[in-house]
């Protein structure tokens, strides 16, 4: 069974369900259209007693560049405007985290922003050695929306990451990080993934899904949510009052184009820190 949206394709395979991003003319960028699609197709895969884990990837040569940009330039969302936004952002991603169902995240080129994030928080992620990630939104004037970075890896390595915007983590320092599973060969990508969620599917559904809830349960007793909450409110704050960088970034974009502004983006920082 396939069902295609503009921005989602949804595939069956047995006991898997396929989820792929298909807006690789904007590099599977995720606006608001493709977020509201992409929580009916975890519908789709959770309501059906046949789909026994959940692949996400991406359409073409690339995962996601992140949360969509050219839509919010579009939009130019104001003040209280930005909590629509942003809870949604938020939900998306945390539907990997708490689904009843195994997630997998098969990654492909870049992997960025609120993509990185989704990729955080699927239970596993298995990258190709041309993969690369980062959360370059301090560096465009934006804040982070759902700050999972730090439980995934220390708070060293969070810290530089998010603090320096930096968007070029190779794959092998993702993987050394803890941010990806494993690593494979491009061409192998898929199948690596399917194997993984084949072998889940073979096991007791009921003891897959409470043993996932024991193993989040470790991490949000400890605080993840109520933290990740915490950190969405510091957000909703950075966005609706709107700092002057990301201020000056949009303005570039809406009169001279999104290239002009990220070379402008680029030009501002040294290339090796």
């Amino acid at each position: 069974m396939t069902k295609t949206t503009n921005n989602i394709i949804y595939e069956v395979e047995g006991s898997l369900a396929l989820i792929t991003i298909n807006r690789p003319e904007r590099k599977n960028a995720l606006d608001s259209e493709t977020l509201e699609m992409l929580n009916k197709a975890m519908d789709f895969a959770e309501e059906d007693n046949e789909i026994k884990a959940i692949i996400i990837s991406g359409k073409g040569n690339t995962f996601s560049s992140g949360f969509d940009l050219k839509d919010q330039l579009e939009k130019s969302p104001k003040g209280k405007e930005w909590k629509e936004i942003l809870d949604l952002d938020f939900k998306t991603i945390m539907r990997f985290w708490h689904s009843p169902k195994p997630t997998i995240a098969a990654i492909r080129g870049a992997c960025l922003a609120g993509a990185f994030e989704l990729a955080l928080a699927c239970d596993i992620t298995i990258a190709s050695k041309d993969a690369f990630f980062g959360e370059p939104e301090l560096r465009f004037g934006a804040g982070i929306v759902t700050m999972l970075l730090p439980w995934v890896t220390g708070i060293k390595a969070a810290k530089e990451i998010i603090l320096l915007g930096k968007d070029n983590i190779k794959a092998e320092e993702a993987l050394r990080l803890g941010l990806v599973t494993r690593l494979t060969e491009e061409k192998f990508l898929l199948k690596t993934a399917k194997e993984i969620a084949f072998n889940l599917a073979e096991i007791d559904t009921n003891l897959v899904r409470e043993t996932k809830k024991a193993i989040n349960q470790s991490y949000e007793i400890q605080g993840l949510l109520k933290s990740l909450q915490n950190s969405l409110e510091i957000d909703y704050q950075i966005e609706s009052k709107g700092s002057p960088d990301k201020k000056r970034f949009m303005e570039i974009a809406r009169n001279k184009g999104m290239k002009e502004a990220l070379v402008y983006r680029n030009r501002r920082f040294k290339p090796d820190a």
